[in-house]
């Protein structure tokens, strides 16, 4: 059999309808606060057993392209980030459901999110063993660089760069909870053995953004200020869509890359195409307020990352993220070993899903496109009930992870947290991604150190890791440069 005929076989009315059972699951996964891609996919895989390799290897992408998806919806409309990587999306994509353009919001989302796909589904096909092996160069070194250029961006995500820097302090100090990565010694637990494993981070998300905006709009109720959205703007024009042009492709790319590199995910990628869109941007004083170039940039990253993430997993054996080292169970169930000899032993495999993601990446844009008009009708609840659902999603999303009354604590405490940062302008943004990359930073740079018998050295050694700290100085020379050629500008004036 040829390579054209492992692609028609993914055709068949079976399988077809099975990835679009799956893609359609995972969005609707996706949009509810708390049942991750992750949880989706773990939850599925046994209705795998009995189905052939391709089909049912297929159904768990559909769910996890469209689990990704999925959390842009409840981002966009309720401040609830569905899924982690959809937290960046919250920034602009809400502020555009306040002035009334939700259905432009989700249009973007879903054409960005569709072109992310694609490009990295090029990419898979492409040079999956080629760019794997550029994976197997990250070391501890290289992921500390990695994690400090994330950091950076805290630095141009705050109009006050000092309150975003304490936000950031915060958020590092905060995961440090729970056991030492590399010793295993708890730390700041105060004896409370539900923080020995740290603080669970999407009932901290889901507390951070969705529980603090609920008690934000209680305030608004109390003092009768609350007013009812209205719903417009079902499409991007097409000046806009030429603005998002290029944050979607740098978004794609970007999260491509991420997507290689084992261990990252979606979440860092969509946090860094957000921080490089406002960088490069003309007008980076648009970003937060409801621009349709965050959106796109964070969304093309995120679901770029689907796709990317599957490189190292079938090349190498190695997951790209969380969902993939799911689906590498689901793979040995199925009696197939990830790696080299998988691309010779079981081509029809590997060509089946290499389809099978362009198949469900283009379900995904089908029935995010017909379900934008729907999905906007959560918006004419009235907002009193609207406010007393989003609650209980909350409880029962924190609950539902681990089934642990200490998640509905996390949760409730980041809800008070995120509401009096809200409330005094510290950048809640700023806090999320020091919980992302703040363990990640300090457990690399201490086993960095440990190889490198604390030689510093170490961490200036590699080209990888110069890219990534000069990326980093530049994120935090930027700002400061464009805040000084403003300032001279107004005083030439």
């Amino acid at each position: 059999m040829d390579i054209s005929t492992h692609v028609l076989a993914v055709f068949d009315l079976q399988i077809l309808w099975t990835i679009a059972l799956g893609t359609l699951g995972g969005m609707i996964i996706g949009a509810l606060p708390g049942l991750t891609a992750t949880m989706g996919v773990a939850l599925l895989i046994p209705l795998t057993f009995g189905m052939a390799p391709v089909m049912g290897l297929n159904m768990l992408i559909g769910i996890y392209i469209g689990g990704i998806y999925g959390g842009c919806v409840s981002a966009i409309l309720l401040r609830t980030p569905g899924t982690p990587s959809s937290a960046a999306t919250v920034l602009d994509g809400y502020p555009l459901a306040q002035k009334g353009e939700a259905g432009k919001a989700l249009g973007m989302a879903t054409i960005a999110s569709f072109v992310g796909g694609i490009i990295a589904a090029v990419v898979l096909a492409a040079l999956a063993p080629q760019l794997a092996s550029l994976a197997l160069k990250f070391g501890p070194a290289e992921y500390f660089a990695l994690a400090v250029f994330g950091l950076t961006i805290i630095a141009s995500l705050s109009g006050d760069i000092l309150k975003g820097a304490l936000a950031g302090l915060m958020g590092v100090l905060i995961g440090c909870v729970g056991a030492d990565p590399i010793s295993g010694i708890s730390r700041y637990t105060f004896g409370v053995t539900g923080f020995a494993s740290g603080f669970s981070f999407t009932p901290a998300l889901i507390g951070l953004f969705a529980l603090s905006e609920v008690f934000v709009q209680i305030e608004k109720i109390l003092g009768d200020r609350i007013e009812r959205m209205k719903v417009s703007g079902i499409w991007p024009s097409r000046e806009e869509l030429k603005t998002t042009g290029m944050p979607m492709l740098r978004g794609s790319l970007i999260g491509t890359f991420i997507g290689i590199v084992p261990g990252t995910g979606s979440g860092t990628a969509a946090w860094i195409s957000y921080n490089e869109a406002r960088r490069t941007s003309k007008t980076p004083e648009k970003f937060g307020t409801g621009h349709l170039p965050g959106v796109a940039a964070t969304e093309s990253a995120n679901n770029a990352v689907c796709a990317a993430a599957l490189i190292p997993l079938l090349a190498l054996g190695i997951p790209g993220d969380v969902v993939t080292a799911v689906l590498m169970g689901g793979l040995m169930i199925q009696g197939l070993a990830p790696g080299p000899m998988l691309f010779q032993q079981h081509p029809d495999v590997v060509v089946g899903i290499f389809t099978g993601v362009f198949v469900a990446t283009v379900f995904m844009l089908i029935f995010g496109l017909l379900g934008i008009r729907f999905f906007t009708q959560i918006l004419r609840v009235p907002r009193r009930l609207l406010t007393l659902a989003i609650v209980v999603f909350c409880f029962v999303g924190s609950w539902a992870i681990n089934l642990n009354v200490v998640d509905l604590y996390t949760m409730v405490g980041f809800g008070v947290l995120g509401f009096f940062m809200h409330k005094y302008g510290f950048s809640q943004a700023a806090l999320c991604i020091a919980l992302i990359l703040g363990p990640m930073a300090e457990s690399n740079l201490r086993l960095g150190l440990m190889s490198a018998r604390d030689d510093l050295g170490v961490f200036l050694s590699g080209p990888l890791t110069l890219f990534f700290l000069g990326l980093a100085a530049l994120s935090l020379l930027l700002p400061a440069l464009r805040s000084w050629r403003q300032k001279r500008q107004a005083m030439a004036v």
